[in-house]
């Protein structure tokens, strides 16, 4: 970078060929121009942009569950970009010639609240059963808490249910998907949402037997 201050040329503002020029505290400042500039069409950027696609549309497809997900987070970050965060670029597979989402890690609810335990589930001709251990006696856990239990196709039909946690130690989430192949279940969630929706769970990633 060079200083001039010169009479003949006055004040210098702009650009000409590879250098910058402007008035600093009364003299011209020139200054040279970036020799490298990023490739927006790079291979990474390419990727970086098609793993953000994906998991934008993925935001799109939860219908809004998420929104409830994630109840505690950064103060500057709303849910979406929450979500965004936890799973770019953790649950995206990079392995093929092109990205796809790794459901088993991505994360649709996200906070320290009590969550419930999984014992099996199973998916028939009439929907999804899932057995569950409720954690009541879990400090925090009461009867009044929410747990979603949610599906998707790979046709993009979003099917849910909601129930209470419940006082009894075990219980049974019925969620009805008639003739609906396994081939055909892209993602199987659940969580757990206080009454008052200020706390969350993890979420639960279910593979259905």
């Amino acid at each position: 970078m060079s200083i001039s201050q010169n009479p003949m040329t006055g004040q210098m503002r702009k650009s000409m060929a590879n250098f910058n020029t402007y008035v600093h505290r009364g003299q011209n400042v020139i200054s040279s121009k970036a020799f490298n500039r990023k490739d927006k069409n790079s291979d990474l950027q390419k990727v970086q942009r098609a793993s953000s696609k994906l998991m934008g549309e993925a935001w799109v497809s939860l219908g809004g569950f998420a929104e409830s997900g994630f109840p505690v987070r950064p103060e500057r970050l709303t849910p979406f970009n929450y979500f965004m965060a936890l799973n770019l670029p953790n649950a995206i597979d990079n392995s093929g010639e092109t990205p796809v989402i790794n459901y088993e890690l991505m994360q649709i609810a996200k906070g320290t609240h009590p969550g419930v335990s999984i014992g099996s589930s199973t998916l028939s001709d009439t929907g999804i059963s899932v057995d569950y251990i409720s954690n009541i006696d879990f400090p925090n856990a009461v009867a009044e808490d929410v747990i979603t239990l949610l599906a998707k196709t790979t046709a993009g039909v979003l099917f849910s249910i909601k129930v209470n946690r419940g006082t009894e130690s075990t219980g049974n989430i019925q969620l009805p998907m008639n003739n609906v192949a396994r081939e055909n279940v892209e993602f199987v969630y659940m969580f757990v949402t206080s009454a008052d929706g200020k706390k969350a769970s993890n979420s639960l990633y279910l593979k259905p037997d």
